[in-house]
């Protein structure tokens, strides 16, 4: 029997790659995004995108009603919407940074918040939050990125113990370097400090690297994201964690083991 499943930030990349194979395989797909136009391939398949912002109440309230009025129950939630601020702690205006809390956390628990309610009643359901490998390591520029995705694996780890009473799964995505959006959108957030950065030296170099892994054989396809969510959403017992794509695995492990300075001296290494 297919699942209803709703997928925010489906609109390209991971989520809208996902959708795609999940639609082939039967389920019913509520794909949500501000870029709507981007998700007309998607309803032509069979899928039902809609225009949403997950920092808008409104928005949420909206998409979370239209799914219950017109299937009864929501099966999967998968929290993919997020975006990457690069930038120097010193640079980056706290604005933006409430901005980048904002979408990738509080957007988050305030879709989890509207849909909770209906996985509970029904005694069942999953809900998959995307994290990042660098929500177990950091590098530098990256410090706000980093903050909210180690607050999403905070999150998750705490909401996984409330919803294990009401048979709700709780899962980490945590992807690896993946072939998205996310480069260019480094790349724009650098271009708007540079000229006054006392960082540009390391902002140089950690664009030269960003276009390199773009360029070459640096990043994985979607399609590894695309099978590791099928597998999450077809399994009764899922694993706590995925930890999915290019270096994900062998960052982390470092991470992990070799502690901070011998980690801090392999990553400034690299630039």
């Amino acid at each position: 029997m297919g699942k209803v499943i709703l997928i925010t930030g489906a609109s390209s990349g991971m989520g809208k790659e996902t959708a795609k194979k999940l639609i082939s395989e039967g389920h019913t797909v509520y794909t949500v995004a501000r870029r709507i136009d981007q998700m007309q391939d998607i309803g032509q398949i069979g899928g039902h995108p809609i225009m949403m912002d997950v920092t808008d109440e409104a928005d949420i309230d909206n998409v979370v009603n239209t799914i219950i009025r017109k299937e009864g129950r929501i099966d999967v939630l998968w929290n993919n919407a997020g975006f990457g601020l690069y930038g120097s702690v010193e640079d980056v205006p706290l604005d933006e940074a409430r901005k980048q809390f904002e979408v990738n956390v509080f957007g988050m628990a305030a879709m989890t918040q509207k849909v909770v309610p209906y996985m509970r009643k029904a005694g069942q359901g999953t809900i998959i939050n995307t994290s990042s490998m660098g929500g177990k390591m950091y590098f530098p520029m990256g410090a706000w990125y980093h903050a909210s995705k180690h607050a999403v694996e905070g999150l998750s780890d705490c909401l996984r113990l409330e919803l294990k009473q009401f048979n709700i799964n709780v899962v980490v995505l945590e992807p690896g370097f993946i072939a998205t959006e996310f480069g260019s959108v480094l790349l724009d957030g650098f271009a708007k400090i540079r000229k006054d950065s006392a960082y540009r030296q390391m902002m140089n170099k950690i664009e030269d690297g960003t276009r390199k892994a773009a360029e070459g054989n640096g990043s994985s396809k979607p399609a590894v994201i695309a099978n590791a969510v099928t597998k999450i959403i077809n399994s009764k017992k899922p694993k706590t964690r995925y930890r999915v794509g290019k270096f994900a695995k062998p960052m982390v492990w470092m991470r992990t083991y070799l502690g901070d300075k011998l980690f801090d001296k392999i990553v400034m290494s690299q630039l």
